[in-house]
């Protein structure tokens, strides 16, 4: 039997697996292997906590996927794909972290099972989930496969999100704005941050109204001061301070879809350099959703976001977004565009990115993005509703 909840319909399954099997064939794959989670949930809906170990989805050309993992996570498998049991391959946990064997060796003897033994088939090798031990042992045991570099080929084809996507992305973008509000009204000089990250969590995990919330695939980013100045700091027990800013980089996540949304806070009265960086950041990220549009290209944001930075003497070195939607840790990013002026990847109605233009300067730090959808005329629909600026509290 097909597993329980099923997140998406059988015709928008239909449609994904299409687009995998039209890209393999242009590709020459006979089967691609997958062991991003991220494009396994997309394929199949498969999700659980398991992409700590080797498992994967199988896709044939003329045959339904089949998930491929470690035993005790087979019921689960069963249990969230849309494909019948008989689908579901497993194998045994004899070969978790083992010197002796490696789960590769049951997969290769699966695909030589199923006469694969000497074809073409797709691995994404530049991938978190997918090691080099991996990719050795699977050539060690299929001497006679071509393997065709697949990375990022399912990722690609889930740049533009069908309707059914965008209403999980609109129910995320609805947990980010109670996130954001619910940081406002609680935060204040002499809170700890680890307090108010566990806030954080209560209102992403509690959600609102039908979109209970699931775990985004990156924890609360929250530094202060001159740990702004970098933009991956977590948070400790020390206290939120008067006169620094504390940015906060959230996401609401529903059924694996994310929106998200980062804001600042001030203490008291800024200081004139962040108030002028916030007027450049706020008229470059104007700037920026009126370029997001249908047929300009990825490089197009990301000039017209420069243009009041540079005139105000600010240069960013990094890239100001990346497409968002179904993600697993660590990552809530596709890994394909990038919102970078060398980016000339044409931008099609269903995008969906993180236009994330943060500052991080010496001693200091700013961040005011958008969760953004791609519309068939004009400018970029902003996902979620809240004030763009920097908030200020006394």
């Amino acid at each position: 039997m097909p597993g329980l909840n099923i997140p998406f319909s059988n015709v928008e399954y239909e449609r994904r697996l299409g687009l995998v099997r039209n890209d393999m064939t242009a590709r020459g794959i006979d089967v691609l292997f997958v062991e991003d989670p991220s494009n396994m949930a997309w394929i199949t809906g498969y999700d659980g906590w398991s992409f700590y170990v080797h498992q994967g989805v199988l896709v044939f050309l003329d045959e339904d996927p089949i998930w491929w993992g470690r035993q005790q996570d087979s019921n689960g498998a069963k249990r969230t794909v849309w494909m019948d049991d008989v689908r579901v391959t497993k194998y045994g946990d004899h070969y978790i972290q083992s010197t002796e064997r490696h789960p590769m060796q049951d997969l290769a003897g699966l695909l030589i099972s199923k006469g694969y033994g000497a074809k073409r088939i797709g691995v994404e090798l530049e991938n978190y989930y997918f090691s080099a031990k991996a990719y050795l042992t699977m050539k060690e045991e299929l001497p006679n496969v071509e393997f065709i570099d697949a990375t990022s080929m399912v990722n690609w084809l889930r740049a533009v999100k069908s309707d059914e996507e965008l209403a999980f992305m609109r129910k995320a973008a609805r947990i980010s704005e109670k996130i954001v509000d619910g940081i406002y009204e609680r935060v204040e000089v002499g809170m700890r941050k680890s307090d108010l990250v566990a806030d954080i969590y209560a209102d992403a995990i509690r959600g609102l109204d039908d979109a209970w919330g699931d775990y985004p695939a990156i924890v609360p980013l929250l530094p202060s001061g001159a740990d702004a100045s970098a933009p991956h700091l977590t948070w400790d027990g020390r206290t939120l301070q008067p006169d620094v800013a504390t940015f906060f980089e959230i996401s609401g996540c529903y059924r694996r879809y994310h929106a998200p949304l980062c804001r600042t806070i001030f203490f008291g009265k800024p200081p004139q350099y962040l108030l002028d960086a916030e007027k450049a950041l706020s008229e470059g990220l104007e700037a920026g959703l009126e370029a997001a549009k249908a047929g300009n290209v990825a490089g197009d944001i990301a000039r017209a976001l420069a243009k009041p930075l540079t005139a105000a003497g600010i240069e960013r070195g990094a890239r100001a977004g990346y497409p968002i939607g179904i993600s697993y840790p660590p990552d809530w990013g596709e890994r394909t565009i990038s919102i970078r002026e060398v980016d000339e990847t044409v931008l099609k109605p269903g995008m969906t990115f993180h236009f994330m233009p943060g500052l991080w300067m010496d001693g200091w730090g700013l961040e005011i993005t958008e969760s953004i959808l791609i519309k068939d005329q004009g400018p970029a629909e902003c996902l979620c509703d809240r004030p763009r600026g920097l908030f200020i509290k006394n």
